[in-house]
């Protein structure tokens, strides 16, 4: 009977011991910057906005650009270009 009752705690030590070692992410990676509106350097010109654009996740729960004061560059010279 005790080496029963002894056998369950060491399998029960070891049981706590191997969830312990199983969490965590060893990544030192950080976690990417969410942005929440505009930066200015996205404004310098169309291919910077379109870059700007076609960079953000595409994610339908993310918290949405503030934009209120954003005026998105022109231009009469450059080609259209596509947003991917």
């Amino acid at each position: 009977m005790k080496a029963t009752l002894a056998l369950a705690v060491l399998a029960a030590l070891a049981l706590c011991a191997g969830l312990a070692a199983c969490g965590g992410d060893s990544s030192d990676e950080p976690a990417p910057a969410v942005a929440s509106e505009v930066p200015a350097s996205a404004t310098v010109s169309a291919a910077a906005y379109t870059q700007f654009a076609g960079s953000l996740a595409k994610t339908e729960t993310g918290q949405p650009l503030e934009v209120n004061k954003v005026v998105p560059p022109t231009s009469e010279t450059d080609e259209p270009l596509p947003v991917s």
